[in-house]
């Protein structure tokens, strides 16, 4: 017996009220329904796939029809899922699971019957993504499939305290929570948020060097208590990773990694669409892997470590080429300009991103390596000596690696915070 939750009344369609104070019993994380696990999970595939036929549905999940009808008209009841008849109906609207082969055995196509499919019903519930960064925040409300519904909310503060940014992050929601009554849809069912940093239990803050914190800080709670919408935290990376599992280029594949360039170096790898859980993704596991033996000293004494492709490292070699101070803005305006200079440490610098992507393959074997984070699009200025730098660790025969540079815009983090909480929300 499927049931919609008792803890979603903050997610009941037509209820815009102002956002107001709640009492902390009752910002339990809210979960769409109460089902089985099984039900939860063709959701979440619904979400992924669709608009999906049924009968590739039950491929995929290896169900018979019986068992996914009945799964699927509850979920359709409770208005978690809509069907489309019709033109409105493609035959395949994302992609399908890698190595997936739809069997052809649906009778009603041979007969000419209207093909239907199955969608989730994403104006029914809202989600806030916020995206914690250095000395400022934005926030964008999204619908069930995390397509945004107004524009993006930014502040700007600087060494603030985490009561202090819980505070300063009631405004912002507000004005989310506004975008999805303009556009028609519920309040917000969760607030997800993300940043830089280490997090327990999706509530607590432990490690946030770009914030400048000590301490243990209860951020969720502080949040949900300020704006009165249950909030999850999330590390940025993993974050990223999810968003691709679900709504972005990770999509049906098996196994792929994803490495962040920019302040920092991140990695992390997703197996069978969910990032695998390690705590340790969040410290910065791929910062000191050696990706060129003559490469600068890090801050830490290695030789040549991955840390060489953080912005600040590249503006710092820059300097040194230069014989003056330079920023790695003054880098990039330099490389895209063809200076000599520049383009010599462009050059070298995708050289080492490219060995450090053929570390990770042949360590992780990942079917697709996507490269992200705010200085991603250095690769795709340099991607000849990129590929050099992967065919220097690889071995001469093996697959070519398909690597996918993802656009980096500041929305799509916020995106992905909403990811991970529509995540939480649909499975439960």
């Amino acid at each position: 017996m499927v049931r919609a939750s008792d803890n979603d009344a903050l997610g009941v369609p037509g209820q815009h009220a102002k956002l107001q104070q709640h009492d902390a019993t009752h910002l339990a994380v809210p979960k769409w329904f109460d089902a089985s696990p099984y039900t939860h999970q063709v959701a979440a595939d619904i979400v992924r796939y669709g608009p999906i036929a049924r009968t590739t549905l039950a491929q995929i999940l290896n169900l018979s029809q019986g068992a996914l009808s009945r799964i699927t008209g509850d979920l359709l009841h409770l208005k978690v899922i809509e069907e489309l008849s019709g033109n409105d109906a493609p035959r395949q609207g994302g992609r399908l699971p890698f190595g997936f082969s739809k069997q052809q055995n649906d009778s009603s196509e041979r007969r000419g019957r209207p093909l239907t499919a199955l969608r989730i019903n994403a104006k029914e519930r809202t989600f806030i993504g916020i995206n914690v960064r250095g000395n400022s925040a934005l926030a964008i409300a999204v619908n069930a499939l995390c397509e945004p519904l107004g524009e993006a909310h930014t502040i700007e503060f600087s060494y603030v305290s985490p009561e202090e940014l819980s505070t300063l992050l009631v405004e912002p929601i507000k004005a989310c929570a506004a975008d999805a009554e303009s556009a028609g849809l519920p309040r917000p069912s969760l607030v997800g948020v993300s940043l830089g940093g280490h997090v327990v239990d999706n509530q607590t803050v432990t490690a946030a060097p770009f914030l400048h914190w000590n301490g243990n800080a209860p951020l969720a709670r502080m949040i949900s208590e300020n704006c009165g919408v249950p909030t999850m935290l999330f590390n940025d990376l993993e974050s990223a990773v999810r968003h691709e599992c679900w709504f972005g280029a990770g999509v049906g594949v098996s196994r792929f990694a994803l490495i962040t360039i920019g302040a920092g170096i991140g990695y992390s790898i997703a197996q069978d669409g969910e990032p695998i859980n390690n705590s340790e993704t969040s410290y910065g596991t791929a910062t000191h892997i050696i990706v060129d033996p003559e490469g600068p000293r890090c801050y830490q004494g290695h030789i040549g470590c991955a840390d060489c492709l953080g912005n600040d490292s590249i503006a710092e070699q820059y300097s040194e080429l230069m014989g003056r101070t330079c920023s790695f803005e003054d880098f990039v305006v330099d490389a895209r300009k063809g200076l000599r200079q520049a383009t010599q440490l462009l050059n070298r610098t995708c050289f080492r991103l490219g060995v450090l992507i053929a570390t990770i393959t042949n360590a992780a074997m990942p079917q697709k390596v996507l490269v992200g984070g705010e200085s991603s699009f250095l690769a795709e200025m340099s991607m000849e000596l990129l590929r050099k730098g992967v065919e220097s660790y690889r071995h001469s025969q093996a697959e070519p690696v398909p690597i996918e540079i993802l656009d980096d815009n500041w929305i799509n983090w916020g995106r992905s915070a909403a990811s991970s909480a529509i995540e939480r929300y649909i499975l439960g």
